[in-house]
């Protein structure tokens, strides 16, 4: 991918939104970019397991995990199921696990940190509603874009 988020905020400052400085990258891409796929949710990943588990066709999947730090919500299995279906990307509003997997796999993953305990799975939790965290409102069918200095979002392709 030759797009930067550098040029992208200085080319459409007025229409694209910055999320606040709080992820890590964990996957093996650090630049992805595609519309956006929801899954709300808190310590039970049932969600993102059936989300990723669905042909992605490059989209990223945005999982607002609500911020737990109690659990992880990707591992490397579901790593690898999202690459089997062609997401682009996960970004994790929680915590992922199997990290160094994770860093093998073509796929983008941000999180806030890693966990070594699994989550529920209680089938708890909604799809496709936007979400809210880190100062920005994920939107299902917008534009995220991610690359080593940051992820922002807009209402539609910018690259």
């Amino acid at each position: 991918m030759d797009f930067l988020t550098t040029d992208l905020v200085d080319a459409h400052e007025e229409t694209v939104r910055v999320l606040d400085p709080m992820l890590r990258h964990f996957g093996g891409a650090t630049r992805f970019c595609g519309p956006i796929a929801t899954v709300k949710l808190f310590e039970d990943n049932s969600l993102v397991r059936a989300a990723l588990s669905e042909p992605g066709a490059g989209r990223v999947l945005v999982v607002d995990g609500g911020g737990s730090l109690r659990c992880a919500l990707l591992g490397d299995m579901l790593g690898e199921l999202a690459v089997q279906n062609g997401w682009a990307g996960v970004l994790v509003y929680g915590c992922v696990r199997d990290s160094v997997a994770l860093a093998r796999l073509p796929l983008g993953v941000c999180a806030l940190a890693t966990h070594p305990k699994k989550s529920q799975k209680r089938g708890e939790g909604r799809r496709d509603v936007p979400v809210r965290f880190g100062g920005v409102d994920f939107v299902p069918g917008h534009w995220l874009y991610a690359d080593e200095d940051g992820v922002l979002l807009a209402d539609r392709p910018l690259w």
